[in-house]
């Protein structure tokens, strides 16, 4: 089974580098892991009392960064870590801000979800990709605050956040949007990447990817009842709303297509991309993105995700 490779990877393989940045995205901050947490965002809010902080990425350690940068900007305590949705760089992180006495907020299902992703994720780094050891591996998440359709956090200050749990899934099993009414400000986690290349994984269920495009375009569409919201990805930078859903819609439609038209070039060959022999043609297939959608950044995102796409095609799954 493929599954996402890190800087450990893919520095060994000179394809980037591995530098972590901290940028200030107003209306909200940001900080940015470098490509050993995937290149991940994490938002955080400081409402005037206390911060809220969205997605808490890979590791401890880069949680860590995400920690100091906040106290960097502010002495408010951290109240709430919002998980977006259960892919490991959201959730694994949290422990550190547990400890600064933040609650962890997730929907009901996204709570639901993460044992089997940690599982599966933990199975891959620790035997396969043999990056982490057995005890070095994050522990699994927990979570504070669970929630079903809509929840608005208590906060103190005087911003609000509303929480939304979307009727489709999006990059992943299950998706909740935060918005920030004060700012217009609405945070989707992975389900936009904006000008950036997508993982393209989709949810895992029973240690399986089970990518749905269809989902995820009916996700998008449900945000456009933010009108007037400016939306902040997982990855990329921020956009309008409608330019954000439209951008994203296109590179899933393109994605979707290239992968196929390639599928059906290899014909009678098509096994290959099943097995051992297959990196050449993600290689390829990571050549053929960047030219489909020029000025794109991360193109990494393709080579070690775009399998979930692949699989159901050639691989009888």
């Amino acid at each position: 089974m493929r599954w996402t490779m890190g800087c450990w990877l893919l520095g060994a393989l000179g394809l980037l580098g591995c530098a972590h940045t901290k940028q200030e995205d107003a209306p909200v901050a940001r900080y940015t892991s470098d490509a050993q947490g995937f290149d991940t965002h994490s938002f955080f809010y400081d409402t005037g009392s206390e911060v809220v902080i969205f997605d808490a990425q890979f590791t401890e350690a880069e949680a860590g960064k995400v920690l100091a940068a906040v106290r960097a900007e502010t002495p408010h305590p951290i109240r709430y870590v919002v998980v977006t949705h259960p892919n490991p760089d959201k959730f694994n992180g949290v422990a550190v801000f547990q400890r600064e006495g933040a609650q962890v907020v997730a929907s009901e299902a996204t709570a639901a979800a993460i044992p089997a992703v940690h599982a599966a994720k933990k199975h891959y780094w620790v035997n396969v990709a043999k990056a982490f050891s057995e005890p070095s591996y994050p522990a699994q998440a927990t979570v504070d605050i669970t929630f079903r359709g809509t929840y608005r956090l208590p906060l103190q200050g005087e911003g609000q956040v509303e929480l939304t749990e979307l009727h489709h899934p999006g990059v992943a099993s299950t998706q909740t949007v935060a918005y920030l009414p004060r700012r217009q400000a609405l945070l989707v986690g992975d389900l936009v990447h904006y000008r950036t290349h997508a993982w393209l994984e989709g949810a895992l269920r029973e240690g399986r990817a089970v990518p749905d495009l269809d989902a995820w375009k009916a996700a998008l569409e449900e945000l456009k009842a933010w009108k007037g919201a400016t939306v902040y990805g997982g990855r990329g930078e921020s956009a309008p709303v409608e330019e954000a859903v439209a951008e994203q819609q296109r590179y899933l439609d393109g994605m979707e297509g290239l992968v196929k038209a390639y599928v059906a070039e290899l014909g009678s060959r098509k096994a290959e991309l099943c097995g051992n022999d297959a990196a050449p043609h993600y290689e390829a297939l990571t050549r053929r993105a960047a030219e489909a959608f020029p000025g794109y950044a991360l193109p990494y995102m393709v080579q070690y995700s775009v399998y979930g796409l692949v699989t159901p095609l050639a691989c009888g799954e």
